[in-house]
C-alpha cells in the first residue's frame, strides 16, 4: 500500500531566503532549537551537509514507538529548491513503513511570497497492510512555521542593519 501526505505553509518571504536556511545543515542545527518538541537532538551521522548526509534523529521522551530513526539526505537542488530525504533505519520503519520519503519544496509566489511544501510518499510494508501505521505531516508543519518566523526574524535584521549604513 503506497500514500502521501502533503502540507503547505505560506511566507511572506522570497524563496530564496527560506532556502538558504533549509538547504544545509542550518535546519537540522535549528530544528532542536525551535522545536524541541518535535525533535529534541538531530545528529549528523556521516557526511559534510550535502546530498549524502545522515542524521540520527530523535523523538521526544514519551513516544510511543522507537526514539530515535536514521535519514539519509538523497538530493539537494539549488536550482529548484528541493531538497529529500530518505528514513533508512528506526523510526517509521519500525512502525510498519517499507519506505518513508520526505520532500521539502520552497516554492517562490509573487514577490517576497513563497510556499513551504512538506510531502511525505510512503509505502506500508506487506504485513502491516491489514493494520497499517499512521502518517502525518504535524511535525513538518511545525518545523516549516518555525523556520519560516527564524528567516523572517533573520531578514527583518539583516533589512535593519542594512538602512542604518
Amino acid at each position: 500500500m503506497k500514500g502521501s501526505l502533503c502540507h503547505e505553509h505560506e511566507t511572506e518571504l522570497p524563496a530564496a531566503d527560506v532556502w538558504e536556511v533549509y538547504r544545509g545543515l542550518l535546519a537540522c542545527q535549528l530544528v532542536p532549537q525551535l522545536v524541541p518538541e518535535v525533535h529534541p537532538k538531530v545528529e549528523l551521522v556521516e557526511g559534510d551537509g550535502g546530498a549524502g548526509i545522515v542524521l540520527l534523529i530523535s523523538f521526544p521522551p514519551g513516544t510511543p514507538w522507537p526514539s530515535t530513526f536514521k535519514e539519509k539526505l538523497t538530493k539537494i537542488d539549488n536550482e529548484t529548491y528541493i531538497k529529500e530525504s530518505l528514513i533508512i533505519e528506526g523510526g517509521f520503519l519500525d512502525q510498519g513503513f517499507k519506505i518513508f520519503l520526505i520532500r521539502i519544496e520552497i516554492i517562490g509566489k509573487e514577490e517576497n511570497k513563497s510556499v513551504i511544501r512538506s510531502t511525505i510518499e510512503y509505502e506500508v510494508a506487506n504485513e502491516y497492510k491489514n493494520n497499517p501505521p499512521v502518517a502525518s505531516t504535524n511535525g513538518l508543519a511545525s518545523i516549516a512555521e518555525a523556520i519560516a518566523k527564524y528567516a523572517k526574524e533573520k531578514r527583518a535584521h539583516a533589512m535593519g542593519q542594512l538602512s542604518e549604513e
